[in-house]
């Protein structure tokens, strides 16, 4: 069973990203990446995260939060399952997270005898 969660979250991943990257026209969406997804048990319900290149980083996931309608119906013509999930749009921050790390562990670096 988890083989085949594993096996359709791979492929809502890789469709969502399609339809945003040639059937979404939306300019104002600017340059996004779909990371990863989960998705529950029953197919219901999929989180997708996403990352933007640039700023207004809220304002472009609440534009891709309204054209989740048009992202599920697109999805539900390229897929082959009985349930298409419910969408939902979230920033994934493990960059920012893993930027943070590294300055704190360059912050508490020991001085080598060097410098």
């Amino acid at each position: 069973m988890a083989n085949r969660t594993e096996r359709i979250k791979n492929l809502i991943v890789r469709n969502v990203s399609d339809i945003i990257q040639y059937e979404l026209k939306d300019p104002k969406l600017g340059f996004v990446t779909v990371i990863d997804a989960d998705v529950s048990n029953d197919f219901s319900y999929a989180k997708i995260y996403v990352s933007f290149l640039g700023d207004n980083v809220n304002t472009r996931l609440g534009r891709l939060n309204s054209a989740k309608g048009f992202i599920r119906s697109s999805l539900a013509k390229k897929m082959s399952i009985r349930k298409i999930p419910e969408l939902t749009f979230v920033l994934d921050e493990t960059m920012d997270r893993g930027a943070r790390i590294d300055q704190l562990l360059d912050e508490n670096k020991p001085k080598s005898d060097d410098e």
